[in-house]
């Protein structure tokens, strides 16, 4: 019996499960946005095309979690806070997206202690984000 400890992945892209599973997360956090009347003003500002956002915010995330920059390769640097400047991101809409997020986290089963450090880090970049002060 081997009672040794399995060491952590080196980045949260390995530990996720790499690029299918990353995908997996994206199509569910825009499928929930669609589908739960608790996110309607985050869906809102997306307009009613989610196909490219979802491509971008799966490209985005794989280079955020260490694992390949597809959206750099693409856009170059993220310039996120400059990019969302154009829409309304207040208290509310960052909560929704956390929350949408942090769902879609669970429903597509990421490891536990992954999520948690996941929630943290979203929160501090979505908070960042904010954009008008409510």
């Amino acid at each position: 019996m081997n009672t040794e400890e399995k060491p952590e992945p080196a980045t949260a892209f390995d530990w996720i499960g790499g690029e299918a599973h990353v995908k997996a997360l994206v199509e569910r956090f825009y499928d929930l946005m669609d589908l739960e009347p608790a996110y309607k003003e985050l869906r809102a500002a997306h307009g009613s095309d989610l196909a490219s956002a979802r491509e971008k915010l799966f490209w985005f995330l794989c280079g955020w979690l260490g694992g390949p920059n597809h959206y750099i390769e693409r856009f170059g640097h993220p310039r996120l806070r400059a990019r969302h400047m154009p829409f309304k991101i207040g208290i509310l809409e960052r909560d929704q997206w956390l929350a949408c997020m942090d769902q879609a986290m669970g429903e597509v089963g990421i490891n536990e202690a992954l999520r948690a450090r996941l929630r943290e880090s979203f929160f501090g970049t979505a908070d960042w984000m904010r954009n008008t002060p409510i």
